[in-house]
């Protein structure tokens, strides 16, 4: 493919999606149905054929298409329906409501109002704009997903697609390219946020006969699903940018590193790889230029270590996952001993609106030491579940309430765990901090990936830590002690006081256990392992007394700690706890004061939550020390 038809592509199918971006009436309607992950869980893949099947039964295919895309975004929600170019927006779409959609929408122009959105102020939205989820994003990374189909490169090539790239290649030289990254204040997206063109830079300067591009899909955090989606809902971002890079550092070849269990994302990523070299975009001679760059991708098995970038590094060359001892860094000496170059996904896809719209533009994003946007996995006790993308800046408060929705139930807000196994807990008193790198280092945490998870007043903070140090645990590599037996005793630790076993001396070990694993370990996944440990510590030290002292769960989750009583001035004699109590720990007549046995009682819960009089209480353990 030379320039020329890259840019009759372009014209081509712009003419066609123009509508998805103004709205403008045109003679096609086109029905967009969210085709990543969560939604394709949700059957939303059934829901595309059965549209298709009515469109055709219909005799409406110069009409009417039905177009598969990336993630929306708000989860929840799905299935999500968008018809444009009215924007409609329609939420938990099921498959029998694509004959609603066809014969009401599509025939007849009138909204199906059962599938609108409700707001949580019980306000009905019709269109996508006006929903508040979206109002405070600002999607650069995401600028594609849920607006074209990721199967289909002329979409991404109708919307500036491969611009970027036949730019660097005709205007500007590997570095100005370097120079542009640099400017634009870009910072890694996979967690440490190094200076994404200084690492450029100091790979572009190393010497090499051959130079790899290499980049990092490998998303292991719990609840994290920000590179996922990217590579489902737009791949050819992704691909154009490690092209850019190469041409960038004097490159030739590049591998992506996508974990298995991402069966669309791969499908999507190797569909978008072969279509790229179909049109010449990948290969030798890239629109008829001298530089050749061609990629591949390479699976994980689903080890969290191997998102430490010298762990991945070792499996794509098939070793063991285990990190190496650095210096020398991998854009030293990386793939097979060779200069090589490693971003993440969400890095990646910042590159191509850097050299189109410019460092200047770039830059004017966000705040002076953190730029642009950044995604994260919002998830938890949050009622808006889903991914978004916000300018770095933003405070926690804005994401959580005005994006996010608020708490379930009208909870209250305890804590945000930011960056995942690897980040820290922050609690209330920091709902208006800055989300940026250096604020959230400060506190104790880190900006990570992208995970976000929500913690409200029912959840134990000790028992947070504890299952974030279950994973580390479970995912450590082996390879130090520090962090193969550090981690280990920091979770027994925890064990010990979930139980009612804990003392103070208990406290001073995990913060000093804690401190020494961060300064011996050797890479990232021990170093941080210990983040969520110290961070609640710090934050919630009341609650961890709590604990080792009066021997109770303020959150009533260590089962060891609770009790579940009943008040006998409330309690009915209704016998729905007794009739709904698995073990029978619960005695009582109809119409008599009910009692639960604790000896009997395995602390379910099912009692508190099947009571209708507030009878049922959450008592506390009158447990003793047994150490």
């Amino acid at each position: 493919m030379d320039t020329v038809t890259l840019d009759r592509i372009q014209q081509e199918r712009y003419d066609e999606i123009k509508m998805r971006l103004t709205h403008e009436p045109c003679k096609c309607k086109h029905i967009m149905v969210c085709g990543g992950s969560g939604c394709h869980s949700a059957k939303s893949g059934e829901l595309i054929k059965e549209l298709r099947k009515l469109i055709k039964d219909e005799k409406l295919e110069d009409e009417v298409e039905v177009v598969q895309t990336g993630c929306f975004g708000l989860c929840t929600k799905g299935p999500i329906v968008l018809v444009q170019p009215e924007d409609t927006f329609y939420s938990k779409v099921q498959v029998e409501d694509a004959h609603d959609i066809i014969s009401m929408h599509i025939k007849e122009n009138r909204i199906v109002d059962r599938l609108l959105v409700r707001e949580n102020d019980g306000k009905v939205v019709e269109k996508l704009d006006d929903l508040n989820f979206y109002k405070k994003q600002q999607r650069l990374v995401l600028r594609n997903c849920g607006l074209i189909d990721p199967e289909r490169i002329e979409d991404y090539i109708a919307l500036d697609g491969y611009q970027a790239l036949k730019k660097c290649l005709f205007e500007l030289t590997p570095e100005q390219v370097v120079n542009e990254i640099k400017d634009s204040g870009l910072r890694g997206r996979g967690g440490a946020g190094f200076s994404t063109g200084r690492k450029w830079e100091i790979c572009a300067q190393v010497e090499g006969d051959i130079k790899y591009v290499a980049c990092n899909a490998d998303e292991g955090d719990p609840g994290a699903f920000m590179d996922r989606s990217i590579l489902e809902g737009d791949p050819h971002s992704v691909i154009e940018a490690m092209a850019i890079a190469a041409y960038a550092i004097g490159g030739q070849y590049g591998y992506i590193y996508v974990r298995a269990e991402y069966p669309m994302a791969v499908h999507r990523l190797s569909t978008a790889i072969e279509q790229a070299r179909e049109k010449g975009l990948l290969g030798d001679h890239i629109l008829g230029t001298d530089f050749s760059f061609d990629l591949e991708i390479r699976y994980g098995a689903g080890a969290f270590v191997c998102g430490e970038e010298t762990a991945l590094l070792n499996s794509v060359e098939g070793k063991r996952g285990e990190p190496r001892p650095r210096p020398p860094f991998p854009a030293q000496s990386g793939l097979f001993g060779k200069p090589t170059l490693l971003n993440n996904v969400e890095t990646y896809a910042n590159i191509t609106q850097i050299i189109l719209k410019g460092a200047d533009w770039y830059s004017s994003i966000g705040t002076e030491r953190s730029k642009g946007t950044k995604v994260f996995a919002l998830g938890g006790k949050i009622n808006n579940v889903g991914l978004v993308e916000v300018p770095m800046g933003i405070t926690l408060r804005e994401i959580i309430y005005d994006i996010g929705g608020g708490i379930p139930n009208d909870k209250a807000f305890k804590a945000a765990q930011t960056g995942g196994p690897s980040g820290g807990c922050l609690p209330a008193s920091m709902l208006d901090i800055s989300v940026e790198y250096d604020e959230l280092v400060k506190a104790g945490s880190m900006m990570g990936s992208g995970g976000l998870i929500v913690m409200d007043e029912d959840n134990c903070m000790i028992d947070i830590a504890k299952f974030y140090l279950d994973f580390t645990v479970d995912e450590s590599c082996g390879k130090c002690s520090p962090c193969r037996i550090g981690t280990m005793r920091l979770y027994q630790i925890l064990d010990k006081i979930t139980k009612g076993h804990g003392t103070l001396e208990d406290l001073d070990k995990l913060e000093e256990l804690g401190l020494a694993i961060k300064d011996m370990s050797v890479c990232g996944l021990g170093q941080s392992a210990p983040n969520p440990v110290l961070s609640t510590l710090h934050h919630f030290r009341d609650e961890y007394e709590a604990h080792v002292v009066d021997k109770v769960c303020p959150a009533g989750v260590c089962k060891d700690l609770v009790e579940y009583t009943i008040i006998e001035d409330k309690c009915r004699g209704c016998t729905l706890c007794s009739r709904n109590c698995p073990v029978g720990a619960i005695s009582g007549a109809i119409k008599q004061v009910h009692h639960i046995d604790p000896s009997v009682c395995i602390k379910c819960g099912l009692c508190l939550t099947k009571c209708k009089f507030g009878a049922v209480v959450l008592g506390k353990s009158k447990k003793e020390d047994e150490e």
